[in-house]
């Protein structure tokens, strides 16, 4: 039994050193740093990556023109409103002032009427 056990101890061992020697040949296999295709690759990952940028930075250009404009339309609605309510209570007044100046005519004349009775 104890032979069993150093077996599968050795094929373990093994299988370790040849999953080492592996990945050591895959290392040495890769490209150098100045391979031409090596560094199109990179070229190109960086182009895709700037023109990405460009086009989120153009994106965020617009929201902000477009937060901007409804902002200008919401502060020219706004002040729009308040000069219609500002007529509005200036035309009030204005009414009210004509009537305060109808009854104070109204009240006169039945006051002078009234003197002009007492004086006949």
């Amino acid at each position: 039994m104890s032979q069993f056990k150093e077996n599968q101890l050795v094929d373990r061992l093994e299988t370790a050193a040849k999953a080492r020697e592996a990945l050591l040949a895959r290392f040495r296999a890769r490209p150098p740093a100045d391979d031409p295709v090596l560094l199109a690759r990179q070229a190109e990952r960086r182009a895709v990556i700037q023109a990405r940028e460009v086009r989120a930075n153009e994106r965020e250009k617009l929201r902000l023109a477009d937060e901007a404009r409804l902002k200008a339309e919401t502060e020219a609605r706004r002040e729009q409103e308040a000069a219609e309510i500002a007529r509005i209570a200036a035309e009030k007044l204005e009414k009210q002032a004509a009537l305060a100046a109808e009854q104070k005519l109204a009240r006169d004349a039945r006051f002078a009427a009234r003197k002009a009775r007492a004086r006949r």
